[in-house]
């Protein structure tokens, strides 16, 4: 392969990361980020940051909830900054770095660092943050959450778990209007967006939303509105196969079991906003 300018993988890796569809079943959570109701796994994480970064760059996460993506940082060699308006959560992640900075003291170059600030990502435009090499993070999926009757919302609620990220009015996830929940996280990826240097990638992890017997197709919509400013690149669809199959529908209706999230990936090939 000629010069690699994009990351620090061989050949075979990066061919591997080309496929557009590809199974990972998240390893168990550790006991303290089980609060959180949708924690992204850093395994898969670490993948999207090796392959669209090289070691020693920058990269955001401006929904950063637990801290999965900066752990990922970490393991991978890259500087981390995560954003999250969960106070809570801020604070697992802060413990989550600390202790993998311990276990990695060894391998964690003194001028590594990752960084977490606890704030409205409404905001960004307010600190005087440097540019970054690639943003990757997920969205609320809209307010399903709060969606009555799951049986994990029943599981969570007996174990003292969140059942939703917050109470907090500014928080997005609580946003029950469709289209301005998506205008709000459009808003949000503009400033995203000003904070990606020229030709850098970024991985928007989400998916389609089932709602009162109808799809809401956030994926799609996303895909669409930030791709007015970002240019959408490609996607890869991530698939669980070890997930519990329910009989919705049963005998009367075509209900899916939807075991997958779109990775949308954009990259910034405009200089300004038009």
């Amino acid at each position: 392969m000629r010069k690699n300018l994009l990351n620090d993988l061989p050949s075979k890796e990066w061919l591997k990361f080309q496929k557009s569809w590809f199974i990972h079943n998240p390893p168990p959570r550790k006991k303290n980020t089980l609060l959180h109701p949708a924690k992204f796994p850093e395994t898969l994480i670490q993948e999207f940051i090796e392959f669209f970064t090289k070691e020693g760059m920058s990269v955001l996460d401006p929904m950063v909830g637990t801290g999965s993506t900066l752990i990922a940082c970490l393991r991978s060699k890259r500087n981390g900054f995560g954003i999250d308006l969960n106070e809570r959560y801020v604070r697992i992640a802060q413990m989550e770095l600390e202790k993998e900075i311990e276990l990695q003291s060894e391998k964690i170059s003194d001028t590594l660092s990752c960084k977490i600030l606890c704030t409205d990502a409404r905001s960004l435009s307010k600190f005087h943050l440097p540019q970054f090499d690639y943003c990757i993070t997920s969205p609320p999926y809209w307010d399903m959450l709060r969606m009555k009757g799951a049986d994990t919302q029943k599981d969570r609620k007996e174990k003292g778990l969140d059942v939703a990220y917050s109470e907090d009015e500014n928080d997005v996830g609580n946003i029950d209007d469709y289209e301005q929940f998506v205008e709000t996280l459009v808003a949000i990826y503009k400033q995203v967006f000003l904070l990606l240097r020229e030709k850098a990638y970024c991985t928007i992890i989400v998916k389609n939303i089932k709602k009162k017997g109808k799809i809401y197709p956030l994926a799609w919509d996303l895909g669409r509105e930030v791709g007015k400013f970002f240019t959408l690149k490609d996607e890869k669809i991530w698939c669980q196969d070890n997930q519990r199959l329910s009989p919705f529908g049963l005998g009367s209706a075509w209900v899916s079991n939807t075991f997958h999230h779109y990775c949308l990936n954009f990259r910034k090939e405009k200089v300004e906003l038009e």
